[in-house]
């Protein structure tokens, strides 16, 4: 590691330490008056190339560094006024120069300025406009490359983007929606030759009467203005590939793109067994397709949730085997000046294999399962949507918006289970199965009757259908108790169906009085009205084929629940200096109704739930905030429904008709501060929760097996975290440094005889990073850093340490004019306190690629884990057990591909 940093420090210090000489100055109009937020550049006058810049400071101060020894033209510019420009030669030992500008108005404005160089950041408002081709050297493969390169943007792991600590909400191409603004699917498929600037909205409004009206602070877009060459015409890539590792390997890949200022088309197929997977089962569950928390602010939390079966999602890291096949298309057509319509369609097809070996560890009296389990899963998933945007003037908007969502998911699991120091030994076959289908729709109305009187309606709703099934076949009976299960020779095979179908419908009506342009009042009146039918039934298959229905009052389920939310909220929202406060209060009335068992239970609730949103603008780009909410949190039928259900082989669920709702206190306090004048950016945060009735399980150990019902505690769960991030930027070297930390505190009840047992869980976490990364316009660049893991748990009094250390490096060399090599190293250690958990391994990827000037076609070869690394290590944390994991992965791959640009 020391040896490689060494080299390629060795080999930057030519352009790190080369002497070079700083420039500073002002910037003024013609009355003397400082510009802030003008732009300096400084042009290499040899070759035309963009040596630095920099952005004015409030005072209309700038300053920045250059190479000595070549002539720079200087160009300063701002909005409105006519740009100024000096040549000036640097000598090698020239002193530091100062140099200022003063900016006439443009007599010839009316008739527009052509100008003929490209600005690398234009601030115009609320919006950041990045010119790609000043911070990219041209070995950037996707849009997600090219991001990274841009002050204070990132893309996180997952391929998310994040701008000042917060994810994008929307991504864009041409004004047009990439896929409903999904952030992961434009950085890893939009090629970043087809980039021409990159627009980051900030207080984002989809809707023109509602902007400036709510706390849009949030809400992030990234537009993507695509190069002349791009537009008009179809472009994109065909890739194909084959490989070799353990077996032959596979890749084609296939990515179109077409853009006018009408239509937009975009196709996406994937297909390979090389681990890399377009679109996971997470994804499919996170994505909303457009659909937004209904009523952000309202106080309530009240979703409906999945089926519960636990199906394995892991990242394509921690898969022994991965087969993958991926189609996307989306469109965007305007018909008329008034009417756009959209869409988009997805299909992925993924067959993944785990094998994993678990050490489990129970809080209550410390019994170690050991468990080795191999997996194969299959999910086929599916979303279609429609959308229609009518707006035949500024002052009326009508918004539909259909999505459906099918998949099919299937998992066979064969796990060996080792619990009591060995003593047991208890082989498990689990198969599940779920269909899963929802529907959603969305109509919006928009409506301003005038510059005071604002109108919005809102109706969403969502059927959705899961039958799940669940099969062990197990050696030991398992829940002796409760389960009537009868000798079999072959073990005991249980079975359950269930069968969950929801309907909600929410809707409300938004009306804002705009008092003056420093304040207005929301009123909003709403409801939200859920009704959900939950069947399960558990039975035995015999050796023979015969069933053993199980009757038993607590082994079936029949229920209906219906919940009801009526709402009235007022928010006045007013700035005064610095400060805008959003103060708001919502009352909520609430009926929950559940039939099981010839019983129907009813239940009313009426309260009122405050929040408030400030802001302090200390500057244009530095603001700190302060959030608090109060929510109630209401659960769905499946925490009602009392028949027992399996959610594995060792654990049963049973639900409470009884359960209350829970009480959260939210309070978030944040700050930012992008400084473009030093090319700084510093943002962090403290998130405090506390809640109060919480909705916990209460559970009852027998061994390994646990029983758990839902309960509302009195006990306090809290959590509080904090992260921070600083990034600076010297010349064409970026550094980051990051933190995050968490403590909570939790709770959970264990059954003791016919009473009950509250045991405090503590985990801290503790995630820090520092790196360093290049961006020369030179053959060589890099990445160096360095991150540090550390999770503690302390169960009931029982104390366990993990440290994840992981020294990493990126580099990047251009040479024989048409070749690149690419190449990264990750470094982990893996221990834990007391020195009897560890593992070390690296991963190593590395890729050659060939492509001429101008040409379409590229070749490269590509090898990941090419150290054959056969596991890693995961630890994770519940209130009941915490978990020591190695995952399998899959082994070193080498593949040859050749791409051709269209």
């Amino acid at each position: 590691m020391k040896k490689l940093i060494l080299v390629l420090l060795l080999l930057f210090s030519g352009s790190l330490f080369a002497q070079s000489v700083k420039i500073s100055g002002t910037v003024k109009d013609s009355l003397g008056n400082p510009l802030e937020l003008a732009n300096i550049i400084a042009n290499n006058t040899a070759d035309g190339s963009l040596e630095n810049y920099a952005i004015t400071n409030p005072k209309g101060e700038f300053n920045f560094n250059v190479s000595a020894g070549a002539e720079y033209k200087l160009v300063a510019s701002f909005l409105g006024l006519k740009p100024s420009e000096k040549t000036i030669q640097i000598p090698e030992d020239s002193e530091d120069i100062q140099l200022d500008f003063s900016l006439f108005s443009n007599e010839n404005e009316l008739e527009g300025v052509e100008l003929v160089y490209e600005m690398p950041v234009t601030i115009k408002g609320d919006t950041i406009v990045y010119n790609a081709d000043s911070f990219t050297n041209g070995t950037e493969r996707k849009l997600g490359d090219v991001l990274k390169k841009l002050p204070g943007v990132e893309v996180n792991d997952d391929g998310e983007i994040e701008i000042e600590g917060k994810k994008v909400s929307k991504v864009m191409v041409e004004g047009k929606d990439f896929f409903d603004g999904d952030s992961k699917i434009a950085t890893k498929n939009i090629p970043a030759d087809a980039v021409s600037k990159v627009e980051v909205l900030k207080n984002h409004n989809d809707v023109g009467q509602l902007r400036g009206l709510g706390n849009d602070q949030d809400n992030i877009a990234v537009n993507i203005k695509l190069k002349e060459g791009k537009k008009n015409f179809w472009f994109g890539e065909i890739e194909g590939g084959l490989g070799d590792g353990d077996k032959t390997r596979y890749l084609a890949s296939t990515k179109l793109f077409y853009y006018s200022p009408e239509t937009s088309i975009n196709l996406i197929g994937n297909a390979n067994n090389t681990g890399d997977v377009p679109f996971t089962f997470r994804d499919y569950f996170n994505f909303t397709g457009g659909f937004r928390n209904f009523n952000q602010r309202g106080g309530t939390n009240f979703s409906i949730n999945d089926s519960g079966l636990g199906f394995l999602i892991m990242q394509n890291n921690r898969a022994n085997e991965i087969r993958t096949k991926f189609g996307a298309a989306n469109f965007s057509q305007e018909i008329n000046d008034g009417l756009d319509v959209s869409g988009f369609a997805i299909f992925s097809d993924n067959e993944t294999d785990f094998v994993q070996k678990s050490i489990r560890t129970y809080v209550r009296d410390g019994v170690e399962e050991t468990t080795t389990n191999n997996s194969e899963q299959a999910n086929r998933l599916g979303m279609l949507k429609l959308s229609t945007v009518y707006k035949p003037n500024a002052n009326f908007q009508l918004d539909y918006d259909v999505l459906g969502k099918k998949s099919k998911q299937e998992e066979y699991s064969d796990v060996l289970s080792i619990f009591s120091d060995g003593a047991v030994v208890n082989p498990i076959e689990e198969n599940k199965e779920n269909d899963p289908f929802s529907i959603n729709q969305n109509l919006n109305v928009y409506y301003t009757l005038n510059e005071k009187n604002i109108f919005a309606g809102y109706v969403q709703h969502l059927y959705q259908k899961e039958d799940p099934f669940y099969n062990a076949l197990v050696q030991i009976q398992p829940f002796a108790g409760i389960l009537p299960l009868q000798e079999d020779p072959l073990g005991f095979d249980v079975n359950q169906q269930k069968t969950i179908e929801s309907n909600k419908v929410d809707a409300k009506i938004d009306y804002y009085y705009v008092i003056n342009n420093k304040s207005n009042l929301n009123l909003t009146l709403g409801s939200t009205l859920s009704s959900q039918n939950f069947d399960s039934s558990i039975f035995q298959r015999l050796s023979g084929r015969e069933t053993n229905a199980f009757s038993q009052q607590d082994l079936v389920n029949d229920v209906t629940y219906n919940f009801t939310d009526l709402f009235l909220g007022a928010h006045y929202k007013f700035k005064t200096g610095k400060f805008t406060f959003t103060p708001g209060l919502t009352l909520h009335h609430y009926m929950l109704k559940n039939q099981q068992n010839g019983i129907e239970d009813t239940e009313s609730n009426t309260m009122v739930l405050p929040d408030l949103f400030t802001i302090i603008e200390l500057k244009k780009s530095e603001n700190i905030r302060l959030d608090y909410q109060m929510t109630a949190e209401y659960t769905d039928v499946n925490n009602f429904a009392e028949g027992y259900v399996f959610n594995n082989y060792n654990r049963l669920f049973r639900g409470n008709r009884d359960i209350e709702n829970a009480i959260y206190h939210n309070v978030n306090l944040g700050y930012f501060n992008i400084n473009m004048y030093n090319f700084t950016n510093i943002f962090g945060g403290i998130n405090y929760s506390r809640k109060v009735d919480a909705i916990k399980t209460f559970t009852a150990f027998e061994q390994i097996n646990q029983v758990s019902s839902p309960i509302n505690s009195n006990f306090v769960d809290e959590t509080v975290s904090g992260n921070g991030r600083f990034q600076k930027t010297f010349r064409k070297i970026k550094t980051n440094l990051s933190a995050s930390v968490s403590y909570s505190k939790l709770n959970s009840l264990v059954a003791n005889g016919s009473d009950f047992i509250n045991t405090e869980s503590e985990n801290f976490t503790q995630n820090y990073q520092a790196s360093v990364e290049s961006n020369f316009k030179i053959p060589l660049n890099f990445e160096v850093g360095y991150n540090r893991l550390i999770n503690n748990y302390n169960n009931g009094g029982r104390d366990n340490t993990f440290y994840t250390d992981r020294p990493f490096v990126n580099a990047q060399v251009d040479f024989l004019k048409d070749f690149t090599f690419e190449a990264d190293w990750s470094y982990y250690n893996y221990t834990n306190k007391e020195d009897t958990v560890s593992n070390e391994y690296s991963f190593v990827g590395a890729s050659l690629f060939y492509r001429q000037k101008d040409s379409p076609w590229e070749f490269r070869l590509d090898g990941t884990n090419l150290l054959d690394v056969e596991s890693l290590n995961n630890d994770s944390f519940t209130e009941n057990y915490n978990t020591t994991s190695q995952y399998f992965v899959q082994p070193r791959i080498l593949m040859a591909s050749i791409k051709y640009n269209l």
